[in-house]
């Protein structure tokens, strides 16, 4: 029990698990944004980020058959293609990663988007672009994605400007996000990032995470696309301000 890590971490890793859980079973997306304001207090980028990948992925897991009708292949593989190659390249980056910039800079794009969303009465919708935009996008997603497990800023920032409804949205962004996470955790294996400390940390993170997942999933066909909207920006904006708290302790 002595290797056991003190009980205030396992305490931040247990909150931060339930509560990201819950936000990812309900929006399908902001895990990393909501778990890395707590556990980065606990443990260094290098656990944290393949910690992420893997409880989001199994919560993602756990929800698919959800949101499967809102799946578009023809929609969707621009995004996973570019987003699986940028992988192995944010893998590559993680030990080099610096963390507070990092957090203030994802942090301050995600304020200032979800207010100016927010505050416009008709929000842009971006038309061009076309697959070539979409995959770089995911592109950036898959690079986030690797280096600190936060695939999903970009994906979700963009369907929202491409101005697809709540199920056209999770239909991208959560198996985009699962494959993308997925492949993270086994470049973060190959790379020797999960070490006895991170085996620790997934035992009491899993199993709060899905119980915050089921939480989330319950309440997910309960909102329409008004409420589902807010509830997104409402994300965004709380996991940007929780980034840039955490980076200044």
């Amino acid at each position: 029990m002595s290797d056991l890590p003190p009980a205030g971490d396992i305490a931040l890793v247990v909150a931060g698990a339930l509560v990201a859980g819950f936000l990812n079973g309900l929006s399908g997306t902001g895990y990393a944004l909501a778990s890395l304001g707590f556990w980065l207090h606990a443990m260094p980028p290098a656990t944290a980020a393949p910690l992420v990948a893997l409880c989001s992925v199994v919560g993602h897991i756990q929800s698919l058959p959800r949101i499967w009708h809102g799946v578009v292949w023809q929609r969707l593989w621009p995004f996973l293609a570019a987003g699986l190659v940028g992988v192995p390249i944010g893998t590559l980056l993680l030990d080099e990663v610096r963390v507070q910039p990092l957090k203030v800079g994802v942090g301050l794009l995600l304020i200032f988007y979800s207010a100016w969303m927010g505050l416009v009465r008709r929000p842009p919708i971006v038309t061009g672009g076309g697959r070539l935009a979409d995959a770089v996008v995911g592109f950036t997603g898959g690079v986030m994605g690797g280096m600190a497990s936060l695939s999903g800023p970009a994906p979700v920032i963009w369907a929202q400007l491409r101005g697809w409804n709540m199920h056209e949205q999770r239909g991208v962004n959560q198996p985009f996000n699962m494959a993308v996470l997925a492949l993270a955790v086994v470049t973060a294996a190959i790379a020797g990032f999960l070490n006895a400390e991170f085996l620790i940390f997934v035992v009491f993170a899993l199993p709060t995470t899905l119980i915050g997942a089921r939480l989330g999933l319950s309440l997910y066909g309960k909102v329409d696309e008004r409420q589902f909207r807010i509830i997104v920006l409402g994300l965004l904006g709380v996991s940007g301000a929780t980034l840039i708290a955490s980076s200044l302790t």
